[in-house]
């Protein structure tokens, strides 16, 4: 393990981008932002709140599945992985640096939502607490299945769609703008299979929005050991 590149990897990724890439920043704000517009507008206000905790998700799992265009791209074109194979860096560092440069690029995001969330009267110590936990296993759970994509590409060109699709798929359709009420059970457990799934449902049920479904808890923790797991075995390390 060596925590030191993982760290100066995330700094100079994930939290530089910030300054030099400005347009990259606002573009990851503007799919949950319209949806929250577009939850106040239709449902008069009702829902806005279960719209900003969705938020949150939606961001940190948008931005861990699109990372996979960032993963296809350091090991097909700009051959990042083949420098780094030569030293004693190993798959599960640099996996460690991009994750967390990943979730540093969305800290402009959180901060915004954050002042939403204290708009709303969301907040409390216990609640930021509980949000913490979740985003964070939501980062790496939804950066793995990005490796996992990146690892199975074989032409850059393939990658912007997929991720794409993905995105919206695993971000949109779940239960991170409305109630999880809405669906019947077998949809949730169908739905599941994303990891905004059961962090929507867990946030949703801590927040005092919706009942808590405790299996949800188990069920993100669960996901998150496996999909990081089936990382470490696709992410192409060529001294394997």
């Amino acid at each position: 393990m060596n925590p030191k590149f993982s760290f100066y990897f995330a700094w100079y990724y994930g939290f530089r981008v910030i300054g030099r890439g400005t347009s990259y920043v606002i573009a990851s704000i503007v799919t949950p932002l319209t949806l929250l517009f577009l939850v106040f507008v239709l449902s008069n206000g009702r829902l806005v709140q279960f719209a900003v905790v969705g938020g949150f998700v939606t961001m940190i799992a948008s931005n861990g599945l699109t990372s996979a265009s960032d993963a296809a791209f350091l090991r097909l074109q700009a051959r990042i992985q083949d420098l780094f194979i030569a030293t004693s860096i190993g798959s599960v560092d640099y996996m460690i640096g991009l994750t967390l440069s990943f979730l540093l690029f969305t800290t402009p995001g959180i901060v915004l939502y954050a002042a939403l969330a204290v708009l709303y009267h969301l907040f409390t110590v216990l609640r930021v607490l509980e949000l913490v936990g979740v985003l964070f296993l939501l980062s790496l759970s939804t950066s793995a299945i990005s490796f996992i994509i990146a690892g199975a590409i074989k032409h850059i060109r393939n990658v912007w769609g997929i991720t794409g699709i993905l995105s919206i798929i695993m971000t949109v359709i779940p239960p991170t703008f409305y109630p999880y009420t809405y669906l019947p059970k077998f949809v949730i457990y169908f739905l599941a299979i994303s990891p905004a799934t059961p962090a929507s449902i867990i946030l949703q049920g801590a927040y005092g929005l919706s009942p808590v479904f405790i299996l949800m808890i188990p069920v993100l923790l669960v996901e998150t050991v496996v999909y990081l797991l089936l990382a470490s075995y696709f992410t192409r390390w060529r001294e394997k």
